[in-house]
C-alpha cells in the first residue's frame, strides 16, 4: 500500500474495524497510554453515495484493545501525516440511531479518501498477484482479525465485544469457518502436556546400543 494508506491495514486487521470505522477513525479515538482505541462513529454512504458521519453499525459504540504494532504504526502515520480533530466534535448521538448524523457532510478530503484508499488496495493485490474479487475487499482482514484471536484462544464473547456484533451467536455462526480444527486443538494440548524436555533413554538408538 502507498505510505498515505498504510495505517489503514494496520487499523483494519488489528483492530478488526468495519471499513467505514476505519474511515472515520478519528485521533481523539486513540489512548495511547490506556492502549485502547474507542469506536463511536464510521463513515456511512447515503442515497447518491453521499458520506456522512454515523454512529457505528447498530448504535453500538465499544472499545477495542489496541496491540503495540498498530500503535506504533498510527504514531509513525500521524508524525508523517498531521491530522485534524474529527468534524464530529465528538461522539454522534445515540439518541438518533437511523440516518441522523454528526455533521452535515463529511468533508473534504474524507470522500477522496475512501475512494484513492480502496484504488490502493486492488493495486496492492495485484502486485502480490491476489485477485481482487468480492472476497478480497478489505473486509478480509476484519476477519483475520477474528481467526487470530480465535486460533489464539479468546472467547467468542469477547471477539463479539470487539467486532460490535449485537451477540456473541452472531459472531459464532458468522466466524465458524475461521476457528481452528479441533483435530489440531487436541494435537496442541496433549503435546503441550506429555512432551518431554529431555530425550528419554529408551528410544530406537538405546536398544541398538544395549544389543
Amino acid at each position: 500500500m502507498p505510505d498515505p494508506y498504510q495505517a489503514l491495514v494496520s487499523v483494519a486487521a488489528g483492530l478488526g474495524l468495519r471499513q467505514g470505522e476505519a474511515f472515520g477513525l478519528a485521533v481523539e479515538d486513540v489512548d495511547f497510554l490506556g492502549g485502547v482505541v474507542h469506536v463511536v462513529r464510521q463513515v456511512k454512504l447515503l442515497q447518491r453515495h453521499r458520506p456522512v458521519f454515523a454512529p457505528p453499525k447498530g448504535g453500538k459504540e465499544r472499545d477495542v484493545p489496541l496491540p503495540e504494532p498498530v500503535a506504533f504504526a498510527l504514531a509513525a502515520h500521524l508524525k508523517r501525516h498531521p491530522l485534524r480533530r474529527s468534524p464530529c466534535r465528538g461522539r454522534p448521538s445515540m439518541a438518533h440511531r437511523s440516518q441522523r448524523r454528526c455533521s452535515s457532510r463529511v468533508p473534504p478530503p474524507w470522500p477522496w479518501i475512501a475512494t484513492a484508499s480502496m484504488t490502493a488496495w486492488r493495486s496492492a493485490l495485484r502486485a502480490v498477484d491476489v485477485e481482487t474479487g468480492r472476497d478480497n475487499g478489505m473486509h478480509a482482514l476484519r476477519d483475520f482479525y477474528a481467526s487470530v484471536l480465535l486460533d489464539a484462544g479468546e472467547s467468542v464473547k469477547a471477539l463479539s465485544e470487539y467486532l460490535g456484533h449485537h451477540d456473541p451467536g452472531f459472531t459464532l455462526r458468522t466466524n465458524t469457518h475461521l476457528m481452528p480444527s479441533s483435530e489440531t486443538g487436541t494435537r496442541a494440548a496433549v503435546d503441550g502436556v506429555c512432551k518431554d524436555d529431555e530425550p528419554a533413554d529408551d528410544g530406537p538408538e538405546t536398544a541398538q546400543k544395549g544389543s
